[in-house]
């Protein structure tokens, strides 16, 4: 059985995804979570094997639940479950740690799909998030790669060139050239599909 925490301040969004998860025969919810604060408490007391974590939460965001949690245990294995799709939050939540990244529109099967996915120690992105036209891997270039990994740090075209040494004209190739070779619409979408094919 694969044990799980779920956490979320919308009582209703809570009890529904419980229920969800219930239904399924290899997924025990083993704790219930009403805000960030709670949520590390009951992880340190139950030791799930997936923690279900929104982001926007009372008393303590999902991001800082989240750093705490893999402070106190680093192979704590987190899905970041939200409705927000942009890199403010998707950033963030990969870099303290989330194994998961996963919108409140998917189905219970995307759903349990992704709980059993982590719980085997597996990153995963909402589809939505990345375009599946990126199959294979293309050549990416060590310049591109250095462009890519200034990108996943929230840094413009302006503030890449400075640190790279380069004109920002230069930086607006290199990122259209990425976007073009890994088949993504912008800059989020790029970075997520990097970190996902271990790029950066």
């Amino acid at each position: 059985m694969i044990s799980v925490l779920v956490a979320d301040d919308h009582p209703v969004v809570r009890d529904g995804l419980c229920t969800m998860l219930e239904l399924e025969p290899d997924i025990k919810v083993v704790g219930r979570a009403s805000d960030g604060a709670e949520a590390v408490e009951q992880a340190r007391r139950t030791h799930p094997d997936v923690i279900l974590l929104d982001v926007q939460m009372p008393v303590m965001d999902g991001i800082e639940a989240l750093r705490k949690i893999r402070a106190r245990d680093p192979e704590a294995r987190v899905i970041v479950l939200t409705t927000y799709r942009n890199e403010d939050y998707i950033f963030p939540s990969l870099k303290a740690g989330a194994l998961g990244y996963l919108l409140k529109d998917a189905t219970r099967e995307e759903l349990a799909g992704a709980i059993r996915a982590v719980a085997a120690g597996e990153s995963l992105l909402d589809p939505q998030l990345v375009s599946d036209a990126a199959e294979h891997m293309p050549s990416i270039t060590r310049r591109e790669r250095d462009v890519l990994r200034l990108m996943a740090d929230g840094k413009n075209n302006a503030e890449i060139a400075v640190l790279l040494f380069l004109s920002e004209n230069t930086v607006k190739t290199h990122v259209s050239n990425i976007l073009e070779k890994l088949g993504c619409k912008d800059r989020a979408a790029a970075v997520l599909l990097a970190w996902r094919r271990h790029i950066i």
